[in-house]
Parts: structure tokens; C-alpha cells; sequence
């Protein structure tokens, strides 16, 4: 996380996987803003992507870096609730999943 930035006191909640999503996330978060990324329980995809340095993956260190990590079940009742309930907390909401993917929150995006 950074101390300062034109983004700063901006919440981004980042629910992207592999490069689009997260890629958008690191941005936001190199300029300032807070991102709060829900990682699958065995960690975004990007973990066991691309060349590695000392067993880690260079996109992870590349596009995770300056943000919270979250690891969150988004297949259970309680993984959908907490997401739920962070969002109205947020000013951004990333996501890059196939359309319908998270229909159970687009009704929120829409203030439903």
C-alpha cells in the first residue's frame, strides 16, 4: 500500500482474476487507493502463471502488489455474503469474470 497519492481515501474492493482484473487493481492501488483483492481460497490463478524468482510467480509479486489479500469461497452462501456486505463499503468494484458469473451481486451494481 502506498502512503499518499491522488487516489488516496478511494476504497476498491477487486474481485479479478489473471492479468485484466488485477492488472486495473494495481494501478488504482499505485496511485493511492486502498484495494481489498478476494482471491479463490487457493489463491488467484496468476500464482502459478509466468516465469518464477525463488518460487514465486513474477506476475503475482507484479499485479498483487500494494493491496489486502482476501481469500474467499465466491461458490458459498457466506463467501457471497461477506462480498455482500463489503461492497456498499467500496467506490470501485473490479471484476472480469464471464458474464453471469456473479449474478447473485449484479443486482447490488445496479442498487438493487
Amino acid at each position: 500500500m502506498t502512503d499518499g497519492g491522488p487516489l488516496k481515501g478511494c476504497r476498491v474492493l477487486e474481485l479479478g482474476s489473471i492479468i485484466a482484473g488485477p492488472f486495473c487493481g494495481r494501478l488504482l492501488a499505485d496511485f493511492g487507493a486502498e484495494v481489498i483483492k478476494i482471491e479463490p481460497l487457493d489463491g488467484d490463478g496468476l500464482r502459478s502463471t509466468g516465469k518464477r524468482y525463488k518460487g514465486k510467480s513474477l506476475y503475482a509479486a507484479s499485479l498483487l502488489r500494494n493491496k489486502s489479500l482476501i481469500s474467499v469461497d465466491l461458490r458459498t452462501a457466506r463467501g457471497q455474503d461477506l462480498v455482500r456486505r463489503m461492497v456498499p463499503k467500496c467506490d470501485v468494484l473490479i471484476e472480469n469474470f464471464t458474464p453471469g458469473t456473479c449474478s447473485w451481486l449484479s443486482s447490488m451494481a445496479r442498487g438493487g
